[in-house]
């Protein structure tokens, strides 16, 4: 098992919570159905992005987590990224963060199965990283942490061997073996079976700097080569693509790691069903599909610009019409429930949250303290660093 996996493995899922956290909010902040446009401004978005990536990549917890140690369980993991959420003035329970998370796990265990090299790992990093770096682009002292850490990452990983990398991604295969949740966006896409396993292509471009499968050299005992024959590959393979850029700034070429719940994403989120999409910025429909859950559990989302003046606010990410009705009925009779339970996002740390913030820490502090558990100390002392952040 690598030591250096849980690095990659939290800003991987970090940049894939932020995906989907900023395309929810920039769908809301656009519509022209909801009757509450503009409570939630960009302002406020920007402010959710500044908050979780600025914790993210602070100091602290980036050289906390950059020492040598051994993967988090999925359990700890999760627990770790709901820190990361409740940063902002989010809050989310148990259930929609069990959602979220079964989200961000499959996005990154299709890019490692689609990862053409093992080291091309720090490529998927690197695009989840540009992509943060771009979220929070109009505040400077969060653009040099994400850089900081950027280099700090390209220090730690460019020395590791091709044996080491192929270590890493083996302990992140054997970490992603059992998770077989259904995304409907693959789904549509047809990269994913009915029963949650990928189906993998066997066609297209070779990694770089292998040879187009389908010939066989002879060489002679002079070392020259004297004979070539020719055998079928069963897939249809172009030459090795580019070798993409492992600086701080530059072309990546892969593009595994992309927001994928945007357009600019073409070869994974478009099917001839989309509808066509004159900007980059336009939310993908086919993304809706999935998060429509999500969207359930999360419900709604309060806020407060000013501590004293006890103003909050409702959204409703994805609610329809129909479900917006069902609500204010449930609301005004008490007689019907509505279609899904929504839970409030809330700008302060009320009691409740707290509350159920340390139950869900206590939990994971006694799955730690478990013999069969080797990480557990790091996992604490990962969590104690991020309270006092």
């Amino acid at each position: 098992m690598s030591v250096r996996t849980l690095p990659l493995v939290v800003i991987n899922l970090g940049g894939e919570m932020l995906y989907i956290l900023d395309q929810r909010l920039r769908a809301h902040n656009t519509s022209e159905d909801n009757s509450e446009k503009g409570v939630w401004s960009e302002n406020d978005r920007k402010r959710v992005m500044n908050d979780i990536v600025g914790t993210m990549f602070s100091k602290a917890f980036m050289d906390e987590l950059l020492k040598p140690q051994k993967l988090y369980s999925h359990k700890a993991l999760k627990t770790v990224l709901t820190r990361l959420a409740h940063a902002s003035i989010m809050r989310l329970n148990t259930a929609s963060m069990d959602r979220l998370y079964q989200l961000m796990v499959m996005a990154f265990k299709y890019q490692v199965f689609l990862c053409p090299r093992p080291k091309d790992l720090l490529l998927i990093s690197y695009n989840h990283i540009d992509a943060i770096r771009e979220f929070v682009k109009d505040t400077p002292v969060v653009v040099n942490q994400v850089d900081e850490t950027h280099r700090k990452i390209i220090e730690v990983y460019s020395s590791l061997s091709e044996g080491e990398f192929q270590l890493l991604r083996q302990t992140l295969l054997i970490f992603f073996q059992d998770m077989h949740v259904r995304v409907s966006l693959f789904l549509t896409n047809h990269v994913q079976n009915p029963n949650g396993r990928f189906a993998l292509s066997t066609s297209g471009p070779l990694p770089h700097g292998i040879d187009v499968p389908g010939l066989i050299r002879t060489f002679g005992s002079t070392g020259r080569e004297v004979r070539r024959s020719e055998f079928p590959t069963g897939g249809s393979y172009s030459s090795p693509i580019r070798e993409g850029c492992f600086e701080l700034h530059g072309d990546r070429v892969i593009r595994l790691g992309m927001n994928m719940y945007t357009v600019n994403h073409p070869e994974e989120t478009q099917t001839s069903k989309a509808p066509p999409v004159k900007t980059d910025d336009t939310p993908n429909l086919l993304a809706k599909e999935e998060l429509n859950l999500l969207a359930r559990l999360i419900g709604s989302m309060k806020a407060e610009n000013e501590p004293k003046a006890e103003t909050g606010f409702r959204i409703n990410l994805f609610t329809t019409d129909q479900e917006e009705e069902e609500e204010e009925a449930g609301a005004s009779c008490g007689a019907e429930e509505p279609a899904f339970g929504v839970i409030n996002i809330q700008a302060m740390q009320d009691e409740q949250a707290v509350t159920e913030l340390a139950r869900i820490a206590g939990q994971f502090t006694e799955q730690q303290e478990q013999p069969e558990n080797p990480s557990g100390d790091k996992g604490d002392d990962l969590l104690a660093m991020m309270d006092e952040l």
